[in-house]
């Protein structure tokens, strides 16, 4: 593999990806949607579901919008495009989600996730360019400047600790996610570009299936909290669109050779200072 245009290379995952392979990356101005080489890396996005309270358009602008403006400008039968894509596709269904797995999302992220996902498969397939569809698990790890109670709570959650502060646990913290470290996620991505299948989708994650409050617990006795941990209801808008419990089947990517390097408790520990 040559150089990768990379779109989207100064967010959370972007950045270290870029970071991890700077020798090898072309970093896409924000305002540009003109590749320049064969292989894309695209990881433009919005990152929750809570757009709609704010701004109705600003998912189907970023998502959508901005994507067909930079696959317009792909290289028919030659071009190879990655697009990362987000767990929330899969909504609620049988666990662990599979990339056969319908999806069924509710929430506007959700719902342009996917739809950004049949737009790559059918513009692609219509103008004879390769592609690769990667779908991300929960990814933690410094570096994330955008983290809330919106995304990525588990560090937003941290951070209260740090400073005492009373802790908030939907369904007292008993939900199930998959997190992995952005370096794994990184190390996972550049993996399926160099070897994996075109025209298919991939599970980016551990695979395990881990009960949040236990890294709750984990993080509170790190960083010596004495916050208060109080079970709350989820707001209505949260059951509308989330699902309590997620992890998906990572066999795919794991026939690949993929195996994590960082543990989820180094991970934490990492937070925790």
């Amino acid at each position: 593999m040559g150089k990768i245009s990379v779109f989207g290379g100064t967010g959370f995952v972007g950045s270290c990806f870029s970071k991890l392979y700077h020798d090898r990356i072309i970093l896409i101005p924000r305002e540009s949607r003109e590749p320049r080489s064969k292989d894309v890396l695209y990881l433009i996005s919005t990152t929750d579901n809570y757009n709609v309270f704010d701004d109705i358009h600003k998912d189907i602008d970023t998502n959508l919008s901005v994507l067909v403006d930079v696959l317009k400008n792909l290289k028919p039968n030659e071009s190879v495009f990655n697009f990362v894509s987000s767990w929330f596709v899969y909504g609620c269904g049988e666990l662990p989600a599979t990339e056969e797995s319908y999806c069924n999302p509710k929430g506007f992220y959700s719902i342009t996730k996917r739809c950004a996902e049949q737009l790559v498969e059918s513009y692609c397939k219509t103008f004879g360019i390769q592609y690769r569809i990667l779908r991300l698990c929960n990814v933690y790890g410094k570096g994330d400047l955008s983290v809330s109670k919106k995304k990525n709570a588990f560090q937003y959650l941290i951070e209260k600790m740090k400073h005492n502060e009373p802790i908030n646990l939907y369904h007292g913290g008993l939900i199930y996610r998959d997190y992995m470290h952005v370096n794994d996620v990184s190390r996972a991505i550049n993996l399926v570009l160099e070897h994996g299948d075109y025209d298919t989708v991939y599970n980016i994650g551990t695979g395990d299936k881990v009960l949040f409050k236990d890294m709750i617990d984990l993080a509170y006795k790190e960083v010596q909290s004495s916050s208060v941990l109080v079970d709350v209801d989820p707001p209505s808008f949260h059951l509308a669109v989330q699902v309590k419990d997620f992890f998906m089947d990572t066999d795919r990517l794991n026939r690949l050779g993929f195996t994590p390097e960082i543990s989820l408790n180094d991970g934490i520990k990492e937070l925790c200072q």
